[in-house]
């Protein structure tokens, strides 16, 4: 019985058709993007398991992590989320009408207001991340602790030379 897994297939189908070229790149990225995939199912089993979307979990951990009292403005929210202001603005619209953040005048501007984190979505984002590190540890399972620390060492060396 063979140890190969459908990456080692794939990359040596191509390594037949293509004999000069090194596919190591795509042995290593192939299965990136495999863990990518498995990790985005276990991202979306984790919010469902809290009522939340991914993007109202983007959101909220925004928000939760944060210093007391847990309340950003819509600008560092599409910082820190990476989301455009019209798109934030929308999200937090919804938010706010599930009851999972309050909107109030900002103090510092007029201009604008600050969401603030409520109870209910405090509750929500606590245990869609907690709901996560339980399965992402269960997924890591097969790593040793030393393992762990060498892959997430690698990542971040990996993560650092994207050039962009």
């Amino acid at each position: 019985m063979s140890d190969d897994d459908e990456v080692d297939l794939l990359v040596d189908a191509w390594a037949d058709r293509l004999p000069d070229v090194d596919f190591t790149p795509l042995d290593v990225m192939s299965r990136l993007r495999r863990v990518a995939l498995r990790l985005n199912t276990l991202r979306a089993a984790a919010f469902r398991s809290a009522d939340l979307s991914s993007w109202e979990f983007d959101v909220l951990a925004a928000l939760r992590r944060a210093e007391p009292p847990h309340e950003m403005s819509p600008m560092e929210l599409s910082r820190a989320t990476m989301i455009g202001t019209a798109a934030m603005s929308n999200r937090l619209e919804n938010l706010a009408a599930r009851g999972l953040i309050e909107r109030k005048a900002n103090p510092r501007d007029g201009r604008s207001n600050l969401a603030r984190l409520t109870h209910e979505g405090a509750s929500r984002v606590d245990a869609a991340m907690i709901a996560l590190v339980r399965s992402e540890a269960e997924e890591l399972e097969v790593l040793t602790s030393q393992q762990r620390a060498q892959l997430a060492s690698l990542l971040r060396l990996l993560g650092g030379s994207s050039g962009g």
